[in-house]
């Protein structure tokens, strides 16, 4: 964890909790309209979109909405199990949400995309890994992951 209080956590770089809210709802509107994407999508709880949203905005130092009221790291992992994945669905879904997020403008420095696209493409390659398993190969209380600045620092660093 960042112990700079001067640096801001993603979350609140990205621009708190609206954002996220905005991110997904948006997102998920070009997911079940999507011909690779929607098959898999369209039989999502109405909930669904807040609760990515939620578990995201508290991995990128948010608050712990999603822990704390809506499930558990390993409760996100077991929603993945046998959905049977594929690198063609974890591109799709990554190249719609980069959109999103560049039509909504969040942040574009360097700084934060290199860390929001890394948290996305590790999320994601173990979400394509968990849906091809019959079972979770983890402990039920794994912690939530928290993905912070990583190396370039935060902005202002250089």
């Amino acid at each position: 964890m960042n112990n700079n209080k001067s640096v801001p956590s993603l979350y609140e770089w990205a621009g708190g909790m609206p954002v996220f809210v905005a991110l997904f709802d948006q997102f998920y509107d070009k997911v079940l309209v999507d011909d690779l994407l929607q098959p898999i999508f369209k039989q999502m709880s109405p909930q669904h979109r807040l609760h990515v949203a939620h578990f995201i905005a508290e991995v990128l130092g948010g608050p712990k909405l999603y822990s704390e009221n809506e499930g558990s790291h390993f409760e996100m992992i077991r929603h993945h199990l046998s959905k049977h994945l594929t690198q063609q669905h974890r591109q799709r879904w990554m190249d719609l949400l980069l959109q999103t997020a560049d039509e909504l403008k969040l942040p574009d420095d360097p700084e934060f995309r290199s860390a929001f696209l890394a948290y996305l493409e590790w999320g994601t390659r173990i979400a394509v890994i968990n849906s091809n398993l019959a079972s979770i190969n983890e402990p039920p209380d794994i912690p939530m992951p928290h993905w912070d600045w990583g190396v370039p620092g935060g902005p202002f660093q250089g």
